[in-house]
């Protein structure tokens, strides 16, 4: 099933090309905010599992294309991501440590919403290609084993950075900016997505693609994340897990871009790029660089702070 939010966070299931307004089967979870409701959906879905599939299947709905698709976790309280948890094809001898670093929920946007780049002295704007897992109930303390236990769905997610910004809490400040965290178009139950650990991952900046890899090069698998997390903090229903980038695609992002994410089976979410100040770089990616000797990163051409 895949569930998402759409015009003013009304409560939808995709059907083909099209959307099943389900608000009114979900009407009696308590909530005062959109997170709640689908956090509240998440956490007690085998009680409406059955309702839902009978009305999507019941209905036509309407063209998804006559609606506006919202961030389907509008307002996570956890948004955990692993840092450098790919092994770049064969090109790491080994995993690099095991590491995780939070955003704030007001880092996330939605299908066709604009991630704007801040009046910062970054020496790039990068966004990084992501599975992000979505957890189904409260976890505290899991083991590796049972994590599957513990994830309802996928989605989409692009790991918005400010690269080479200094100062004492240097992850804080180039991954916790407003709108740079989007997700979507929707959630995936986790029974449609059988093997999330070999799915194919691909990122588009104005139609050309720029990542293209595999989760199965994963460094360190989904349910050791899980149990990484879950040792230091609890996750809750509805909150996120980005399990991390192959980084040799990476590439700047720019004013006026379009960019576009699929992880196999997800769906394709796409969002705009706005930098008032109108800076620029070139369109190599990190790989391109590297095969000419070029270790360091895409310089700044023009605009502000070049």
């Amino acid at each position: 099933m895949k569930l998402f939010f759409f015009d003013d966070f009304k409560l939808g299931v995709l059907k083909g090309d099209n959307v099943v307004d389900i608000s009114h089967l979900v009407e009696n979870i308590a909530h005062t905010h959109p997170q709640q409701l689908i956090a509240g959906l998440i956490e007690n879905f085998e009680d409406y599992r059955e309702k839902i599939e009978h009305g999507v299947k019941g209905s036509d709905g309407f063209p998804i294309a006559d609606v506006r698709v919202r961030p389907p976790l509008p307002k996570p309280a956890n948004i955990d991501c692993m840092a450098v948890n790919y092994m770049e094809n064969g090109t790491r001898d080994e995993p690099a440590p095991i590491n995780v670093f939070q955003k704030t929920p007001h880092a996330i946007i939605g299908p066709g919403d604009t991630m704007v780049l801040p009046d910062v002295p970054a020496t790039i704007f990068e966004g990084e290609a992501e599975l992000a897992i979505v957890i189904g109930k409260t976890a505290t303390n899991v083991a590796e084993a049972d994590a599957a236990d513990f994830i309802f769905g996928y989605t989409n997610f692009i790991d918005g950075s400010a690269r080479g910004l200094g100062g004492s809490s240097v992850f804080h400040a180039m991954k916790s900016r407003d709108s740079f965290a989007p997700i979507g178009p929707y959630i995936v139950t986790a029974d449609e997505i059988p093997n999330p650990q070999n799915l194919k991952i691909q990122l588009w900046n104005n139609g050309e693609l720029k990542q293209n890899f595999n989760s199965d090069d994963m460094a360190h698998k989904i349910g050791r994340c899980i149990e990484y997390i879950t040792a230091i903090h609890t996750l809750e229903a509805g909150d996120i897990v980005a399990t991390g980038t192959n980084h040799r695609g990476l590439n700047s992002f720019q004013d006026g871009d379009l960019v576009e994410l699929e992880c196999e089976g997800l769906g394709r979410l796409s969002i705009n790029v706005r930098d008032d100040l109108k800076r620029t770089w070139s369109r190599e990616t990190r790989l391109d660089r590297q095969e000419r000797g070029l270790e360091d990163s895409t310089p700044q051409l023009t605009g502000k702070y070049a």
